[in-house]
């Protein structure tokens, strides 16, 4: 047996602040917003770069292009997995040139990152790519940093961290939950129970 318990550590409010926040910085980052373009890591990262976008948007006055990627195939444990749940990627714009903003929900390992930039590089050359996370939880296995960090989250490995999003959920939040697993519990059950990276 196993007990979950979870606590909400941004609410619908904080997640619209973060946003709110990190397309400001963008913008100063990079002097505004021409030859920018933005693309998000499928699932929930492609729905923050288009929320990211339209805030743009509405201060620049500008149109940003937006791609959505999906880096199953790109990700370094892809031997090892029977069947990779595949997502549709769709970049209408040519990458050469342009100031990416690569744009996930939650920093953990590096893993995904690498995955993602390894994919972008595959469809051009573009002058940088910028990093915006809505959480950095830490843990990093790859020497791999956000740009734009929405919150900081310190957890453990036993911890995860879960976005909720309105536009998929019908709610938007970030929790972090944590698994206790009961002593008798079989190591093979314990196994199957623990999240994937």
């Amino acid at each position: 047996m196993s007990e979950r318990s979870a606590k909400i550590i941004m609410d619908e409010q904080e997640i619209d602040r973060a946003l709110m926040r990190i397309a400001h910085e963008i913008i100063e980052a990079n002097k505004g917003a021409d030859q920018l373009a933005i693309i998000g890591i499928v699932t929930r990262g492609d729905i923050l770069a288009r929320r990211i976008a339209r805030l743009i948007e509405q201060i620049e006055g500008l149109e940003i292009p937006v791609g959505l990627l999906d880096i199953s195939l790109y990700r370094d444990d892809v031997s090892t997995r029977i069947t990779p749940m595949l997502y549709s990627t769709n970049i209408p714009f040519n990458v050469d040139d342009k100031r990416i903003v690569l744009v996930d929900d939650v920093l953990f390992t590096g893993r995904t990152i690498r995955a993602a930039l390894d994919a972008i590089m595959d469809f051009g050359r573009p002058a940088a790519i910028q990093l915006a996370v809505l959480v950095d939880r830490g843990h990093r296995e790859l020497p791999i940093r956000a740009d734009y960090v929405g919150k900081n989250v310190p957890s453990s490995r036993d911890e995860q961290i879960n976005l909720s999003l309105a536009e998929i959920d019908g709610v938007s939040f970030v929790e972090i939950s944590t698994v206790r697993f009961n002593r008798r519990m079989t190591l093979n059950q314990q196994d199957e129970n623990e999240p994937d990276e």
